[in-house]
């Protein structure tokens, strides 16, 4: 597994950061060539005073440090050489989270300042190739974010889209792995798999052949979403829908209706038009 796997989660818990697959990384080669994979003790790590993160949710930490006890440091924090030790270029609340846990060494993707900015530089200029598809690209933004600490807002400046066009790329790293495949072997668009990404693997499958194989458009994945979130009438409404047919035929002869609708336990009657509905009320009245 190369340098670029297991980095980053972030973005309001929308994109999943965490998972920058080499296969879909544009910088992977680069990312490796530039950086050490270490083990270093906390004690030789400080914060960057620079950073505009100041204040960090103690909840959340604790939470973080929960996790950390259980499972590890699952992503490596980015540091920067600095004297004798190393300065946080990604990754603090990871930092003070493993020193809540207890660790003593935190596991760090190592660069030179110089490297670091190269690398930044060089991610910025993949992310604005037109022949990018759009899982490298979205992968480009989550490294972006994962190894630079920039924010959606701030990419968005630095490649020239808007900070909602930066969200919704990303947000294409929630679809399944087949999906992400699928995008980049057959030149799927953005615009075309966004409706897919919070719906259930089935589904898109089921949308994925339709779209390959007969060229759907994003309008028409949409209306089949819309189709698949209708609910489904019940057998058990079909039953008493049917039972009560020969009633409904009935009454609306016997009340000279429209229609009469017998739903659940209430009894709905439409007239032609208001003399009959006038007709009707005088004639029970009576």
């Amino acid at each position: 597994m190369g340098l670029g796997k297991g980095l980053g989660r972030g973005f309001e818990s929308l994109i999943p950061t965490d998972l920058i697959d080499d296969e879909f990384d544009p910088t992977a080669e680069e990312d490796l060539a530039a950086s050490k994979l270490l083990e270093i003790p906390l004690n030789k790590i400080v914060r960057d005073e620079d950073q505009p993160r100041k204040e960090f949710d103690a909840e959340a930490l604790e939470a973080l440090a929960q996790s950390i006890r259980v499972n590890g440091v699952l992503q490596p924090i980015v540091v920067v050489r600095e004297g004798e030790g190393y300065k946080i270029v990604a990754g603090e609340r990871r930092y003070r989270a493993a020193g809540m846990a207890g660790l003593e060494k935190i596991p760090a993707i190592v660069r030179t300042l110089d490297a670091q900015n190269r690398l930044e530089l060089s991610i910025i200029e993949n992310a604005q190739r037109e022949d990018l598809n759009a899982i490298e690209l979205a992968t480009a933004y989550a490294k972006l974010k994962a190894q630079f600490n920039l924010s959606p807002k701030e990419i968005g400046e630095r490649i020239g889209k808007s900070e909602s066009a930066v969200v919704n790329t990303l947000r294409l790293l929630n679809l399944p792995e087949f999906a992400k495949q699928a995008m980049r072997e057959h030149g799927l668009s953005e615009g075309v798999m966004r409706p897919l990404i919070t719906m259930e693997e089935g589904v898109v499958r089921e949308a994925l052949t339709k779209i390959i194989e007969e060229g759907w458009s994003a309008r028409r994945v949409e209306e089949f979403i819309k189709d698949k979130k209708k609910k489904p009438r019940s057998s058990e409404a079909l039953l008493k829908e049917s039972a009560y047919q020969k009633q409904e035929v009935q009454l609306t002869q016997k009340w000279a209706a429209k229609r009469v609708k017998i739903t659940g336990k209430s009894i709905t009657v439409t007239f032609k038009n208001g003399k009959e509905l006038e007709d009707y009320l005088a004639k029970i009245s009576a």
